[in-house]
């Protein structure tokens, strides 16, 4: 229901993949049974719309080939791959998947950002990034996702007035990543899918 629900309302979704006996699912934590798979959340996404942005965090090493394959049989053409292990995105990237990098006040300095989509930009501990860092990685040709801080269980408001005044707001290659979807989309508009 969650992701129909955010489809709906004309959101993408970050979501967590894995696989449990061979197959790909849904699920942050190692799942034991059941779970939703993968090609039901593929599914529910084809039948709303499929133009939806999906970041896939990679929770498992070596899911390249089925991964690929759900992709290419559900038609998924927006998305990427993110936070899986360096070993693990350069063999995604060999096999074509879109990916992001990392950048955090742990990572200064992104792996394979060459070969990277985008950048995934994450604060852990407080916004250490500012408009600058944004708008250095959209002139390289990146896309951004930025994380919100109530991801973090920190308050969001100060950050979001800030970056309501950017001039890089309104650049359609960065995007938020929030549990508060509705709220960003009336201060920024496009930057939430």
């Amino acid at each position: 229901p969650a992701f129909e629900r955010s489809f709906s309302l004309g959101f993408g979704t970050e979501t967590d993949i894995r696989d449990l006996n061979g197959e790909l699912v849904v699920s942050h934590d190692m799942p034991r049974e059941g779970g939703l798979r993968a090609s039901e959340l593929f599914e529910i996404h084809r039948s709303n719309d499929s133009g939806l942005p999906l970041a896939l965090n990679i929770k498992s090493d070596g899911l390249q080939s089925a991964l690929l394959k759900l992709l290419e049989e559900y038609s998924v053409e927006e998305y990427f791959l993110f936070d899986m292990s360096i070993p693990d995105a350069l063999v995604s990237l060999r096999h074509g998947l879109k990916c992001f990098t990392r950048q955090s006040e742990y990572e200064a300095v992104p792996a394979f950002y060459a070969e990277a989509e985008g950048v995934w930009i994450d604060a852990f501990h407080g916004e250490w990034w500012d408009e600058s860092v944004v708008q250095e990685h959209l002139n390289a040709g990146k896309k951004v996702c930025l994380v919100s801080p109530e991801l973090h269980r920190r308050p969001h408001g100060t950050c979001w007035e800030q970056m309501a005044g950017w001039s890089a707001i309104s650049n359609p290659e960065l995007i938020l990543c929030t549990d508060l979807p509705e709220a960003a989309r009336a201060a920024f508009g496009h930057m939430v899918q």
